[in-house]
Protein backbone atom coordinates (compact mmCIF):
# COMPACT_ATOMS: atom_id res chain seq x y z
CA UNK A 1 0.00 0.00 0.00
CA UNK A 2 2.79 2.27 0.54
CA UNK A 3 4.09 1.82 -2.83
CA UNK A 4 0.35 3.18 -4.07
CA UNK A 5 1.06 5.92 -2.05
CA UNK A 6 3.75 6.51 -3.87
CA UNK A 7 2.14 6.23 -7.30
CA UNK A 8 -0.98 8.87 -6.61
CA UNK A 9 1.79 11.29 -5.29
CA UNK A 10 3.45 11.04 -9.27
CA UNK A 11 0.25 10.77 -10.80
CA UNK A 12 -0.87 14.38 -9.52
CA UNK A 13 2.49 15.61 -10.27
CA UNK A 14 2.47 14.27 -13.77
CA UNK A 15 1.42 16.03 -16.71
CA UNK A 16 -1.87 15.36 -18.04
CA UNK A 17 -0.90 13.00 -20.94
CA UNK A 18 1.76 11.27 -19.55
CA UNK A 19 -0.76 9.63 -16.70
CA UNK A 20 -0.56 6.11 -18.32
CA UNK A 21 3.16 5.91 -18.32
CA UNK A 22 3.40 6.87 -14.75
CA UNK A 23 1.42 3.79 -14.01
CA UNK A 24 3.42 1.69 -15.91
CA UNK A 25 6.44 2.61 -14.83
CA UNK A 26 5.60 1.91 -11.35
CA UNK A 27 3.79 -1.23 -12.33
CA UNK A 28 6.98 -2.44 -13.98
CA UNK A 29 9.12 -0.96 -10.32
CA UNK A 30 6.97 -2.54 -7.90
CA UNK A 31 5.08 -5.80 -9.95
CA UNK A 32 7.08 -6.42 -12.30
CA UNK A 33 5.33 -5.94 -15.06
CA UNK A 34 5.94 -6.18 -18.40
CA UNK A 35 3.37 -3.47 -20.05
CA UNK A 36 0.28 -1.69 -19.15
CA UNK A 37 -2.39 -0.77 -21.45
CA UNK A 38 -5.70 1.37 -20.92
CA UNK A 39 -8.51 1.51 -23.00
CA UNK A 40 -11.39 3.50 -22.84
CA UNK A 41 -15.39 2.81 -23.72
CA UNK A 42 -16.15 4.94 -26.51
CA UNK A 43 -19.44 7.13 -27.04
CA UNK A 44 -21.46 4.34 -28.48
CA UNK A 45 -20.29 1.99 -25.59
CA UNK A 46 -19.82 -0.33 -28.37
CA UNK A 47 -15.73 -0.91 -28.07
CA UNK A 48 -12.66 -0.04 -26.31
CA UNK A 49 -10.35 1.91 -27.85
CA UNK A 50 -6.50 1.92 -26.64
CA UNK A 51 -4.71 5.16 -25.45
CA UNK A 52 -1.39 5.95 -26.32
CA UNK A 53 0.42 6.88 -29.10
CA UNK A 54 -0.03 3.29 -30.76
CA UNK A 55 -3.42 3.43 -30.58
CA UNK A 56 -4.42 4.14 -34.28
CA UNK A 57 -2.37 0.91 -34.96
CA UNK A 58 -4.14 -0.91 -33.33
CA UNK A 59 -7.85 -2.56 -33.25
CA UNK A 60 -10.70 -1.71 -30.83
CA UNK A 61 -12.08 -4.01 -28.53
CA UNK A 62 -15.68 -5.30 -28.55
CA UNK A 63 -17.09 -4.46 -25.05
CA UNK A 64 -19.88 -7.11 -25.68
CA UNK A 65 -16.90 -10.16 -26.56
CA UNK A 66 -13.67 -9.60 -25.02
CA UNK A 67 -12.09 -10.19 -22.10
CA UNK A 68 -11.94 -6.55 -21.42
CA UNK A 69 -15.26 -6.13 -21.94
CA UNK A 70 -16.56 -8.35 -19.63
CA UNK A 71 -14.91 -6.40 -17.19
CA UNK A 72 -16.00 -3.42 -18.40
CA UNK A 73 -19.63 -5.18 -17.95
CA UNK A 74 -19.28 -6.80 -14.75
CA UNK A 75 -16.93 -4.60 -13.18
CA UNK A 76 -14.86 -7.48 -11.51
CA UNK A 77 -10.93 -8.21 -12.27
CA UNK A 78 -10.88 -11.04 -15.05
CA UNK A 79 -7.38 -12.78 -15.75
CA UNK A 80 -6.16 -14.94 -18.57
CA UNK A 81 -2.96 -16.74 -19.25
CA UNK A 82 -1.11 -17.77 -22.00
CA UNK A 83 2.26 -20.01 -22.17
CA UNK A 84 4.66 -17.21 -21.01
CA UNK A 85 2.43 -14.48 -19.44
CA UNK A 86 -0.43 -13.41 -17.15
CA UNK A 87 -2.58 -10.64 -17.78
CA UNK A 88 -4.92 -8.87 -15.21
CA UNK A 89 -8.07 -6.77 -16.82
CA UNK A 90 -9.32 -4.15 -14.46
CA UNK A 91 -12.06 -1.70 -14.21
CA UNK A 92 -11.32 1.79 -14.29
CA UNK A 93 -14.78 3.69 -12.63
CA UNK A 94 -14.75 6.85 -10.77
CA UNK A 95 -18.09 7.21 -8.16
CA UNK A 96 -19.96 4.51 -10.82
CA UNK A 97 -18.69 6.32 -13.78
CA UNK A 98 -17.18 3.49 -16.26
CA UNK A 99 -14.53 4.85 -17.98
CA UNK A 100 -12.49 1.85 -19.31
CA UNK A 101 -9.86 -1.05 -18.57
CA UNK A 102 -6.61 -1.13 -16.95
CA UNK A 103 -4.98 -4.50 -18.49
CA UNK A 104 -1.45 -5.49 -16.48
CA UNK A 105 0.60 -7.93 -18.58
CA UNK A 106 3.09 -9.88 -16.19
CA UNK A 107 5.13 -13.05 -15.78
CA UNK A 108 3.57 -16.68 -16.16
CA UNK A 109 4.49 -17.38 -12.66
CA UNK A 110 3.10 -14.18 -11.13
CA UNK A 111 0.47 -15.09 -8.22
CA UNK A 112 -1.90 -12.18 -9.31
CA UNK A 113 -4.83 -12.21 -7.12
CA UNK A 114 -3.05 -11.41 -3.76
CA UNK A 115 -2.03 -8.37 -6.18
CA UNK A 116 -5.58 -7.73 -6.74
CA UNK A 117 -6.32 -5.08 -4.24
CA UNK A 118 -3.80 -2.58 -4.83
CA UNK A 119 -3.85 -3.12 -8.62
CA UNK A 120 -7.45 -1.84 -7.97
CA UNK A 121 -6.79 1.33 -6.12
CA UNK A 122 -3.74 2.29 -8.51
CA UNK A 123 -6.93 1.94 -11.35
CA UNK A 124 -9.16 4.15 -9.04
CA UNK A 125 -6.35 6.91 -8.39
CA UNK A 126 -5.51 7.04 -12.28
CA UNK A 127 -9.56 7.60 -13.15
CA UNK A 128 -9.71 10.57 -10.81
CA UNK A 129 -6.65 11.74 -12.48
CA UNK A 130 -8.20 11.17 -16.44
CA UNK A 131 -10.84 12.96 -15.37
CA UNK A 132 -8.91 15.92 -13.67
CA UNK A 133 -6.28 15.68 -16.96
CA UNK A 134 -9.45 16.18 -19.29
CA UNK A 135 -9.27 19.71 -18.62
CA UNK A 136 -5.74 20.26 -20.26
CA UNK A 137 -5.22 17.60 -22.93
CA UNK A 138 -7.56 16.11 -25.48
CA UNK A 139 -5.88 12.45 -24.89
CA UNK A 140 -8.32 10.77 -23.63
CA UNK A 141 -11.12 12.17 -25.10
CA UNK A 142 -9.55 11.76 -28.81
CA UNK A 143 -9.29 7.67 -27.12
CA UNK A 144 -12.88 7.59 -26.59
CA UNK A 145 -13.78 8.00 -30.47
CA UNK A 146 -14.56 5.24 -32.69
CA UNK A 147 -15.80 8.13 -35.20
CA UNK A 148 -16.04 11.45 -35.68
CA UNK A 149 -18.60 13.09 -33.95
CA UNK A 150 -20.62 15.97 -35.43
CA UNK A 151 -20.60 19.68 -33.97
CA UNK A 152 -23.91 19.34 -32.33
CA UNK A 153 -22.55 16.13 -30.54
CA UNK A 154 -19.30 17.45 -29.49
CA UNK A 155 -21.29 20.07 -27.55
CA UNK A 156 -23.84 17.74 -26.13
CA UNK A 157 -21.40 15.28 -24.51
CA UNK A 158 -19.31 18.17 -23.08
CA UNK A 159 -22.53 19.08 -21.25
CA UNK A 160 -22.60 16.02 -19.83
CA UNK A 161 -21.98 14.99 -16.22
CA UNK A 162 -20.89 11.39 -17.12
CA UNK A 163 -22.58 7.99 -17.96
CA UNK A 164 -22.82 6.87 -14.64
CA UNK A 165 -23.16 7.56 -11.27
CA UNK A 166 -23.40 5.42 -8.08
CA UNK A 167 -24.07 6.42 -4.46
CA UNK A 168 -25.49 4.73 -1.29
CA UNK A 169 -28.76 5.98 -1.76
CA UNK A 170 -29.28 5.38 -5.61
CA UNK A 171 -27.14 4.76 -8.89
CA UNK A 172 -27.53 5.96 -12.46
CA UNK A 173 -26.92 5.09 -15.80
CA UNK A 174 -27.61 7.09 -18.80
CA UNK A 175 -26.95 6.69 -22.71
CA UNK A 176 -27.60 8.52 -26.13
CA UNK A 177 -27.89 7.17 -29.36
CA UNK A 178 -26.97 7.81 -32.57
CA UNK A 179 -23.89 8.62 -30.02
CA UNK A 180 -21.88 10.26 -32.45
CA UNK A 181 -24.66 12.60 -34.15
CA UNK A 182 -26.82 13.41 -31.05
CA UNK A 183 -28.32 17.20 -31.23
CA UNK A 184 -31.40 17.89 -28.84
CA UNK A 185 -31.33 15.16 -26.15
CA UNK A 186 -29.75 15.87 -22.78
CA UNK A 187 -29.17 14.82 -19.28
CA UNK A 188 -28.07 16.64 -16.42
CA UNK A 189 -27.78 15.39 -12.74
CA UNK A 190 -26.38 16.41 -9.18
CA UNK A 191 -26.64 15.19 -5.78
CA UNK A 192 -25.78 16.67 -2.51
CA UNK A 193 -26.10 15.46 1.34
CA UNK A 194 -29.69 14.77 1.50
CA UNK A 195 -31.03 14.88 -2.72
CA UNK A 196 -30.67 14.08 -5.71
CA UNK A 197 -31.73 16.61 -8.87
CA UNK A 198 -32.40 14.44 -12.34
CA UNK A 199 -32.68 16.55 -15.26
CA UNK A 200 -34.20 14.83 -18.59
CA UNK A 201 -34.01 17.17 -21.94
CA UNK A 202 -34.97 17.29 -25.22
CA UNK A 203 -34.73 20.41 -27.11
CA UNK A 204 -36.17 20.83 -30.41
CA UNK A 205 -35.05 21.38 -33.78
CA UNK A 206 -31.87 19.33 -34.97
CA UNK A 207 -28.32 19.85 -35.97
CA UNK A 208 -26.53 22.72 -33.74
CA UNK A 209 -29.59 24.70 -33.57
CA UNK A 210 -31.22 22.14 -31.12
CA UNK A 211 -27.74 21.31 -29.52
CA UNK A 212 -27.36 25.12 -28.52
CA UNK A 213 -30.88 25.28 -27.60
CA UNK A 214 -30.32 22.27 -25.17
CA UNK A 215 -27.05 23.97 -23.79
CA UNK A 216 -28.91 27.48 -23.15
CA UNK A 217 -31.53 25.57 -21.04
CA UNK A 218 -29.34 23.34 -19.30
CA UNK A 219 -26.97 25.85 -18.06
CA UNK A 220 -29.85 28.01 -16.93
CA UNK A 221 -31.36 25.16 -15.25
CA UNK A 222 -28.25 24.91 -13.40
CA UNK A 223 -27.74 28.67 -12.77
CA UNK A 224 -31.16 28.24 -10.97
CA UNK A 225 -30.08 24.99 -9.12
CA UNK A 226 -26.93 26.23 -8.30
CA UNK A 227 -28.57 29.66 -7.23
CA UNK A 228 -30.43 27.82 -4.16
CA UNK A 229 -33.87 27.80 -6.22
CA UNK A 230 -36.74 25.58 -5.60
CA UNK A 231 -37.79 23.13 -8.81
CA UNK A 232 -40.75 25.11 -10.02
CA UNK A 233 -38.83 28.54 -9.51
CA UNK A 234 -35.33 26.49 -11.48
CA UNK A 235 -38.41 25.42 -14.41
CA UNK A 236 -39.37 29.60 -14.64
CA UNK A 237 -35.71 30.39 -14.47
CA UNK A 238 -34.77 28.57 -17.69
CA UNK A 239 -38.20 29.18 -19.03
CA UNK A 240 -37.74 32.79 -18.97
CA UNK A 241 -34.02 32.42 -20.90
CA UNK A 242 -35.26 30.47 -23.85
CA UNK A 243 -38.01 32.47 -24.19
CA UNK A 244 -35.68 35.87 -24.08
CA UNK A 245 -33.59 34.29 -26.71
CA UNK A 246 -35.62 32.63 -29.24
CA UNK A 247 -39.58 34.79 -28.38
CA UNK A 248 -41.39 31.27 -28.35
CA UNK A 249 -39.95 29.94 -31.69
CA UNK A 250 -37.77 27.44 -30.20
CA UNK A 251 -38.79 25.46 -26.94
CA UNK A 252 -37.34 22.63 -24.41
CA UNK A 253 -39.20 19.89 -23.07
CA UNK A 254 -37.71 18.90 -19.81
CA UNK A 255 -39.00 16.31 -16.68
CA UNK A 256 -37.44 17.79 -13.66
CA UNK A 257 -37.24 15.76 -10.62
CA UNK A 258 -35.66 15.64 -7.11
CA UNK A 259 -35.21 12.98 -4.95
CA UNK A 260 -35.33 13.34 -1.03
CA UNK A 261 -32.47 10.69 0.02
CA UNK A 262 -34.26 10.30 3.54
CA UNK A 263 -37.91 10.07 2.85
CA UNK A 264 -37.98 8.68 -1.13
CA UNK A 265 -39.85 11.31 -1.68
CA UNK A 266 -39.93 13.11 -5.61
CA UNK A 267 -40.58 16.81 -6.69
CA UNK A 268 -41.72 16.62 -10.12
CA UNK A 269 -41.77 19.20 -12.83
CA UNK A 270 -43.15 17.92 -16.04
CA UNK A 271 -42.99 20.75 -19.05
CA UNK A 272 -42.82 18.52 -22.10
CA UNK A 273 -42.00 14.99 -23.65
CA UNK A 274 -39.77 12.88 -21.60
CA UNK A 275 -41.77 10.43 -19.75
CA UNK A 276 -40.98 8.12 -16.74
CA UNK A 277 -41.89 4.37 -16.13
CA UNK A 278 -41.03 2.44 -12.66
CA UNK A 279 -40.33 -1.18 -12.24
CA UNK A 280 -41.51 -2.33 -8.95
CA UNK A 281 -42.10 -6.02 -7.57
CA UNK A 282 -41.80 -7.16 -11.52
CA UNK A 283 -44.50 -5.03 -12.62
CA UNK A 284 -43.46 -1.70 -14.92
CA UNK A 285 -46.26 0.85 -15.42
CA UNK A 286 -45.79 4.15 -16.56
CA UNK A 287 -45.65 7.31 -13.86
CA UNK A 288 -48.25 9.98 -15.25
CA UNK A 289 -47.73 13.58 -14.64
CA UNK A 290 -50.02 16.73 -15.62
CA UNK A 291 -48.57 18.05 -18.78
CA UNK A 292 -47.44 21.71 -18.50
CA UNK A 293 -45.66 23.82 -21.25
CA UNK A 294 -42.60 23.14 -22.53
CA UNK A 295 -39.43 25.84 -21.37
CA UNK A 296 -39.72 28.94 -23.72
CA UNK A 297 -43.11 28.22 -25.57
CA UNK A 298 -44.88 31.45 -24.04
CA UNK A 299 -43.32 34.33 -21.72
CA UNK A 300 -44.05 34.12 -17.71
CA UNK A 301 -45.04 30.68 -17.67
CA UNK A 302 -46.05 29.48 -14.27
CA UNK A 303 -45.11 25.32 -13.41
CA UNK A 304 -46.30 24.02 -10.59
CA UNK A 305 -44.67 20.82 -8.83
CA UNK A 306 -46.22 17.71 -8.18
CA UNK A 307 -45.11 14.61 -5.96
CA UNK A 308 -44.86 10.73 -6.04
CA UNK A 309 -42.34 8.48 -3.66
CA UNK A 310 -40.05 5.88 -4.36
CA UNK A 311 -39.05 2.84 -2.55
CA UNK A 312 -35.72 1.02 -1.78
CA UNK A 313 -35.61 -1.33 -4.72
CA UNK A 314 -37.54 0.76 -7.39
CA UNK A 315 -35.77 1.27 -10.77
CA UNK A 316 -36.77 4.10 -12.96
CA UNK A 317 -36.64 4.46 -16.49
CA UNK A 318 -36.66 8.12 -17.89
CA UNK A 319 -37.23 7.78 -22.10
CA UNK A 320 -36.95 10.86 -24.66
CA UNK A 321 -39.87 10.41 -27.58
CA UNK A 322 -37.08 9.40 -29.78
CA UNK A 323 -37.72 6.14 -27.66
CA UNK A 324 -40.92 5.60 -26.90
CA UNK A 325 -42.46 7.11 -30.20
CA UNK A 326 -40.30 4.94 -32.45
CA UNK A 327 -42.26 2.65 -34.23
CA UNK A 328 -41.86 -1.06 -35.70
CA UNK A 329 -42.44 -2.15 -39.25
CA UNK A 330 -45.91 -2.96 -38.30
CA UNK A 331 -46.46 0.81 -37.07
CA UNK A 332 -46.96 0.07 -32.90
CA UNK A 333 -45.19 2.78 -31.05
CA UNK A 334 -42.07 1.41 -28.88
CA UNK A 335 -43.17 2.70 -25.48
CA UNK A 336 -46.50 0.73 -25.73
CA UNK A 337 -45.65 -2.57 -24.98
CA UNK A 338 -42.33 -3.27 -26.32
CA UNK A 339 -40.14 -0.57 -23.53
CA UNK A 340 -41.73 -2.25 -20.46
CA UNK A 341 -40.97 -5.75 -21.83
CA UNK A 342 -37.15 -4.85 -22.22
CA UNK A 343 -36.96 -3.06 -18.49
CA UNK A 344 -38.28 -6.36 -17.28
CA UNK A 345 -35.82 -8.50 -19.58
CA UNK A 346 -32.99 -6.55 -18.12
CA UNK A 347 -33.96 -5.85 -14.61
CA UNK A 348 -30.86 -7.99 -13.96
CA UNK A 349 -28.67 -5.85 -15.25
CA UNK A 350 -26.55 -3.42 -13.14
CA UNK A 351 -28.36 0.60 -14.03
CA UNK A 352 -25.23 1.63 -16.21
CA UNK A 353 -25.61 -1.09 -18.57
CA UNK A 354 -29.89 -1.08 -19.25
CA UNK A 355 -29.57 2.52 -20.86
CA UNK A 356 -27.78 0.11 -24.05
CA UNK A 357 -29.30 -2.86 -23.61
CA UNK A 358 -32.51 -0.53 -23.95
CA UNK A 359 -31.35 1.07 -27.40
CA UNK A 360 -30.26 -2.07 -28.72
CA UNK A 361 -33.52 -3.88 -28.41
CA UNK A 362 -35.21 -0.78 -29.81
CA UNK A 363 -32.89 -0.37 -32.86
CA UNK A 364 -34.10 -4.24 -33.45
CA UNK A 365 -37.69 -3.39 -32.59
CA UNK A 366 -37.67 -0.31 -35.41
CA UNK A 367 -35.86 -2.69 -38.06
CA UNK A 368 -33.22 -1.60 -40.85
CA UNK A 369 -34.25 1.98 -41.26
CA UNK A 370 -32.73 4.60 -38.96
CA UNK A 371 -34.13 5.96 -36.08
CA UNK A 372 -35.73 9.52 -37.06
CA UNK A 373 -34.79 11.14 -33.62
CA UNK A 374 -32.16 11.12 -31.23
CA UNK A 375 -32.96 8.39 -28.75
CA UNK A 376 -31.94 8.75 -25.00
CA UNK A 377 -32.59 6.32 -21.89
CA UNK A 378 -31.69 6.90 -18.10
CA UNK A 379 -32.13 4.44 -15.73
CA UNK A 380 -32.02 5.12 -11.31
CA UNK A 381 -32.00 2.21 -9.07
CA UNK A 382 -33.26 3.79 -5.61
CA UNK A 383 -31.93 2.72 -2.46
CA UNK A 384 -33.05 5.61 -0.56
CA UNK A 385 -31.00 6.46 3.11
CA UNK A 386 -32.24 4.85 6.25
CA UNK A 387 -34.21 6.93 8.65
CA UNK A 388 -32.69 7.61 12.04
CA UNK A 389 -34.74 5.58 15.21
CA UNK A 390 -37.38 7.38 17.13
CA UNK A 391 -34.88 6.45 20.28
CA UNK A 392 -31.33 6.93 18.38
CA UNK A 393 -29.58 8.74 21.17
CA UNK A 394 -27.71 12.15 19.60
Amino acid sequence: MDEIAVVEQALRRADPHMLLSVVDEALRTYYGARRAELRLADYGLRSLQLVGSSADAVQPLSIHSSPQGRVFGSQEPYITRTADSVEAHLPVTVRGDRLGVLTVTMPAEQDLPPLLPDLLHLCEALGHEILVAERDTDLYVLARRAARLTLAAEMQWQLLPGRSCSRPEFSLGAHLEPAYAIFGDNYDWSASDDHLTLTVTNGMGEGIEAALLTNLAINALRNARRAGLGLADQATLADQAVYAQYRGSAHVSVLLLRFDFTTGEVEAVDAGSPRLWRLRDRTVEPVAFDAQLPLGMFEDTVYATEHFTVRPGDRLLFGSDGVYDASSPEGESYGDKALARALTSTRLLPPAQVPGAVLRRLAEYHGDTPLEDDALVVCLDWRGREQPSENAHP
